[in-house]
Formats: C-alpha cells, sequence, structure tokens
C-alpha cells in the first residue's frame, strides 16, 4: 500500500490594518500573524515585530490590491448569441486585449480578461520572476502606440495547469479592453481557429490553422490540439474561434514539427479563475498550500 504524507503551512493573512502607537507613529501592512504578546506585520517591504502593549487603537483599511470582484460573473465574460467573422475583422477588435508579457529571462503572451486589468498567462513565462512588464498594442488610425505597464501583480497561478493570473496596477481606475470566453464544447474538429503572439519576439504575429483534437491526453490533462503554429513566445497566449471567442491558451508547440500546437482549454481556465483563492500567490512564502513528501520506504 502508498502512503501520501501532506505537509501543511499556514500563512494567514488577516487584512491590512492601520497600527497607532504610542510614539505617535502610524504603521499600515498586512497582518501575518499575532498571539497575545506580539502582532506580525508585512508592510511591504519588509516584515516587522509590533509589540501589543505599544498600540494604542488599529484599524481596518482597504487594500487596493486585493481581488475585490463581488462574483465570477464580473470576472471574466461570456456573451451568447455572438455571431462568425473573419479573421481579418476580428483581428483588429481584439488585439488592444492582447499582451506581451516580459521577464529579465524571456518573454511570452497574455490576455486581458476584464476592464480592470486581469490577465491570463501561462505559468511558465513568469515562473522564478517577480520583475515584470506588460506591452500593450493601442490601434490609432493607421498607427499602433506602444505602451509598457511596469507594475504587475502576480495574484494566482496553478504550475500542474500552467496557468497564471496577473494584474496591471499603473494606473488606478483605467478601464482595459478584454476578451470573451467561449465554450470548448461548441468547438468541433476541423474548426478554424487562430491565435495571437509573440512568436519568436515578433509581435502581434496572427496565425491560423483548424483545431485536430478537442480532447488530447498528455501527461494527465486533455489539450486542444491545433494545426496553427505555435513558437516560443507564443506561450500564454489566446487560441480564438471565429467568434473572437478565447477557446484555449496556447502553451506547446514542436519546434520541429509544424502544424502540432497545443492549447490549455479554456474549462480549464475558468475553473483555476473561479477557485482563485486556492492559488493565491504569496511572495514571502514560496510553499503556500502543501506539498507532497515521499512515503515511508517498506522495511525489509
Amino acid at each position: 500500500m502508498k502512503y501520501i504524507i501532506i505537509f501543511f503551512i499556514t500563512y494567514n493573512i488577516l487584512g491590512t490594518t492601520e497600527f497607532y502607537l504610542k510614539n505617535n507613529a502610524m504603521i499600515k501592512g498586512d497582518v501575518i500573524r499575532e498571539n497575545d504578546e506580539n502582532t506580525l506585520v508585512d508592510i511591504g517591504y519588509q516584515i516587522i515585530l509590533i509589540p501589543k502593549k505599544s498600540i494604542i487603537k488599529t484599524q481596518k483599511t482597504y487594500n487596493k490590491n486585493k481581488i475585490t470582484i463581488k462574483s465570477d460573473s464580473t470576472f471574466f465574460k461570456q456573451n451568447k448569441n455572438i455571431k462568425k467573422q473573419n479573421i481579418k475583422n476580428l483581428v483588429p477588435k481584439l488585439g488592444e486585449a492582447v499582451v506581451v508579457v516580459n521577464t529579465p529571462s524571456g518573454l511570452g503572451t497574455g490576455f486581458i480578461i476584464n476592464e480592470q486589468g486581469y490577465l491570463i498567462t501561462n505559468y511558465h513565462v513568469i515562473e522564478k520572476e517577480k520583475n515584470l512588464k506588460v506591452t500593450m498594442f493601442i490601434q490609432k488610425n493607421k498607427t499602433v502606440e506602444t505602451i509598457v505597464y511596469k507594475k504587475i501583480k502576480i495574484i494566482a497561478y496553478n504550475p500542474f495547469l500552467d496557468l497564471a493570473l496577473l494584474r496591471i496596477n499603473d494606473i488606478p481606475n483605467k478601464k482595459f479592453k478584454y476578451v470573451n470566453f467561449g465554450n470548448i464544447n461548441e468547438n468541433k474538429v476541423g474548426d478554424t481557429v487562430f491565435a495571437i503572439g509573440t512568436p519568436l519576439g515578433l509581435e502581434r504575429s496572427v496565425t491560423q490553422g483548424i483545431i485536430s483534437s478537442s480532447s488530447r491526453n498528455y501527461n494527465g490533462i486533455l489539450y486542444i490540439q491545433t494545426t496553427a503554429p505555435i513558437n516560443p513566445g507564443n506561450s500564454g497566449g489566446p487560441l480564438f474561434n471565429l467568434k473572437g471567442e478565447v477557446i484555449g491558451v496556447t502553451n506547446m508547440g514542436y519546434v520541429f514539427s509544424d502544424g502540432l500546437g497545443f492549447a490549455i482549454p479554456i474549462d480549464y481556465v475558468k475553473h483555476f479563475l473561479k477557485n482563485r483563492e486556492s492559488f493565491y500567490y504569496n511572495e514571502y512564502n514560496y510553499n503556500t498550500g502543501f506539498r507532497y513528501l515521499e512515503p515511508p520506504r517498506k522495511s525489509k
């Protein structure tokens, strides 16, 4: 019989609080842990210990970096009764919502999922990185304006599904253009699809193909297999149907084989977003959640 030991690590963030101290100072941060004598507070760039005897009063405050959306119906969009269009007409409408995700070690693609600036990309695009940038391309008449956002927050990620949720925090209250989610069950083998991404660093590249398989099993995950070319730099980008809906997240392609690309089905993305609290990123605790330990060996 095999055993799996699950080791849980507790890291309890109780909320953002203002602490008013006896020396007329005020400290604001996230409460990590507290006991009868001390309170451990994350103030953004370091963690400090505040003796409770030095605190006059405390006050809870609103934290702009927290996810504040009331329901999943407002977190990502699904519109019914959308008519099919040709790719030439769809690309200008969708292009602004498709972005380049830059890290010190490379780049990938992402797409904005709501007007608040949340975006999806692959986990392997941002793996072990904190210093992120997002480049957006805005069509103005016959020219394209490039905007680089540098305040990018990692919200959540799921390494197993290779998904990551980020947010652009540069401009408060800005309303971003976003994509709509589709339903993979409505797309059949042979349907035309297209991808927008940054293959080999070539920004705003569009590739077209068909769905070769809507349920290709690879390492226990079902992928959309497509003939649309997927190259390094496409990772994390959207795979669209002819309604302009995202039906998958491109994440794999074979360098030495044309017409063999793969995308994570949009249903996996929906599940990831609906359960995002389970995958919240914590920069001070890389082991958030649980990890599997080696089972005890059979004694001789």
